[in-house]
């Protein structure tokens, strides 16, 4: 597989090689589950060094671009797993200093828009999976950390059932940024009995197919949860922390 690559250009060589591949993956050249040529051909045809397309695969791997099968050398052209790349974004976030407020807004302007669209778009699948998980919250009514989980994973399934693949992945790290601070709140205030109203009103709504109103609750649902934060005399404007607990 011959490449343009210019040796004599700024950008590293390997950064061309990378480019150039994953321009080929991105436009469709070369499709999921295509066997690329061995690392030894790649360098030969290119007349590069080995370690130099060592280190551009490594740089597509990481990107779920390419993977090998366990134990063997062949290399071949993957689908990005959505969910691990969309997770990769809790890092840089929190390592820049991003505040709790702007989480906030994040999901202010993401859940009612999902609540939404879930109304329009819900399938029996989706509403089942939200009535599992608002069973498990009337059960877990005096357990903070449960709680914290089971409404994580309901706002989850809301962007599940609103059918929406950008609205997911952008989910998933606000998820993940959210934990740490509604853990604080659970544990100081006793919010339950209103967590589950509104889980209860949104999901209604759903499975009416009443979008305004599955918005309406949305909305209703997170300034609450703004007003929990403030009374537990929490401060809006401190940095995220990573969160371990989420993970484990």
């Amino acid at each position: 597989m011959k490449l343009d690559l210019d040796t004599t250009a700024d950008l590293p060589v390997f950064r061309q090689l990378a480019l150039a591949l994953q321009t080929k993956i991105l436009s469709g050249e070369l499709q999921p589950g295509a066997r690329m040529p061995a690392e030894t051909a790649l360098a030969s045809e290119n007349g590069i060094h080995r370690s130099t397309v060592r280190e551009a695969i490594r740089s597509l791997e990481q990107q779920g671009l390419l993977y090998r099968e366990e134990g063997k050398r062949k290399l071949f052209v993957s689908r990005p797993d959505t969910e691990e790349l969309s997770r990769r974004l809790v890092t840089p976030l929190v390592m820049n200093g991003v505040t709790f407020e702007e989480i906030w807004e994040a999901i202010r302007a993401l859940d009612p828009v999902a609540a939404e669209a879930a109304a329009n778009r819900r399938n029996a699948d989706n509403l089942a999976a939200l009535e599992d998980n608002i069973s498990r919250t009337r059960a877990a009514m005096d357990d903070p950390d449960a709680l914290v989980k089971l409404d994580i994973e309901f706002h989850e399934l809301i962007a599940l059932a609103a059918n929406n693949r950008v609205i997911q992945s952008l989910r998933l790290p606000i998820s993940d940024l959210f934990y740490p601070s509604f853990q604080t709140v659970m544990t100081s205030l006793n919010a339950s009995e209103r967590l589950l109203t509104a889980h209860e009103k949104i999901l209604q709504a759903i499975k009416w197919g009443d979008a305004d109103e599955a918005k309406a609750w949305m909305i209703k649902h997170i300034n609450d949860f703004r007003k929990g934060y403030e009374l537990a005399s929490l401060d809006i404007t401190d940095p995220a922390v990573f969160p371990k607990a989420r993970q484990a």
